[in-house]
């Protein structure tokens, strides 16, 4: 091929790559090719914790720059508080929270590539973790109304939420036979 057509097509073809906002360049390292190393447990979300101050560039680093971050805020407590959403292309894969000290202090998980210890994930179903909803589960409320909210064994600082079929009120928890195959939504992470 001729250089001089290879250089007139170099800086187009960079150019274009550059307006790509969904494209994460660290997706394509090595250590990126074999599925997320974060990990949701009972100190946050790998090293996102109640100390980690909810600031862009501190959660991007920490994140390895695979989402895109958008800033929000919202009214908590009669407090104006700052949130960030990590974009993956068009979808919310996590919702960081913080409180009156600009700290996070909730984490919420929607990326099915994130785990806790135990392998549990968005999409793994009730029948997996629990038998019966009593005295763990709770039903929804405002942003989860219509699912069910349970407490995780590993953690108490780690909630489910399952969402499935149910014909029923929103404010009545489904029977145990029904939540069966209903599955993990989101999975919380709450500093207290």
């Amino acid at each position: 091929m001729n250089i001089r057509v290879v250089l007139l097509l170099a800086p187009l073809l960079l150019s274009g790559c550059s307006t790509i906002s969904s494209f994460s360049w660290s997706k394509l390292s090595p250590t990126n090719w074999f599925g997320s190393s974060l990990e949701l447990s009972n100190n946050g979300l790998s090293g996102i914790s109640a100390t980690t101050p909810l600031d862009e560039r501190i959660l991007n680093k920490t994140l390895d720059g695979d989402y895109r971050l958008r800033k929000g805020m919202s009214m908590s407590g009669g407090q104006m508080v700052s949130y960030y959403e990590a974009m993956d292309g068009d979808k919310v894969a996590l919702v960081f929270h913080g409180n009156a000290n600009n700290r996070v202090n909730r984490i919420e998980v929607m990326d099915k590539s994130i785990q806790t210890s135990t392998g549990i994930h968005v999409g793994t179903e009730f029948s997996d973790l629990y038998e019966k909803a009593f005295g763990v589960c709770e039903v929804g409320s405002d942003e989860n109304s219509g699912k069910v909210v349970c407490r995780s064994r590993e953690s108490r600082l780690i909630t489910y939420v399952f969402s499935g079929e149910w014909m029923g009120p929103v404010t009545i928890m489904p029977s145990d036979d029904k939540l069966q195959h209903w599955t993990i939504s989101k999975m919380i992470w709450q500093s207290k």
